[in-house]
């Protein structure tokens, strides 16, 4: 059984929204280390999408998937980590890429993953740096957007801000 088919728990006020026909979807997945910084990685300056700006880990949600299995998959095509708990979700965000094929809606969620937070398996051909982002280094989120553009920033911003606490 692959690791994303693997069950992990999700809160019980967790939002999943239910994509109406015909349009295209994408997740995102806030993580944060035991120091409550949040994970992002650079997207390589040849990539089609946003080259060489911060991302949350996440991608496109494949034909027939549900939005939190292709947030399971991304995470672990990603990262080599795998979704453990869905801890919030973070909301929906719409933007069009720079790649012609339309409106996209993402729904985002705070996770916690199992895995070596220290070592994640990065698609180096995809990416090109990885790190870790608190309070204080936020303003890297905004490396090569433009005015306006700072989706990936924002919403970590949001999750360090509205952060749940401990069970």
């Amino acid at each position: 059984m692959p690791a994303h088919d693997r069950p992990f728990s999700v809160d019980h006020d967790v939002e999943v929204p239910v994509p109406a026909p015909g349009e295209l979807w994408t997740v995102g997945a806030v993580i944060l280390n035991r120091d409550g910084e949040a994970f992002a990685q650079k997207r390589g300056p040849h990539r089609r999408l946003f080259p060489d700006t911060w991302d949350v880990v996440g991608g496109h949600v494949e034909a027939g998937e549900s939005l939190l299995g292709a947030l399971a998959r991304e995470i672990e095509e990603e990262t080599g980590w795998r979704l453990r708990r869905v801890r919030r979700f973070l909301g929906i965000a719409t933007w069009h890429g720079d790649d012609g094929a339309g409106l996209r809606h993402e729904a985002d969620y705070l996770v916690e993953v199992e895995g070596d937070l220290d070592r994640p398996a990065l698609e180096w051909s995809k990416h090109s740096a990885y790190g870790w982002f608190g309070r204080g280094t936020l303003d890297r989120l905004k490396e090569n957007r433009g005015p306006g553009e700072f989706l990936v920033h924002d919403l970590v911003a949001r999750a360090l801000r509205d952060r749940p606490q401990e069970h």
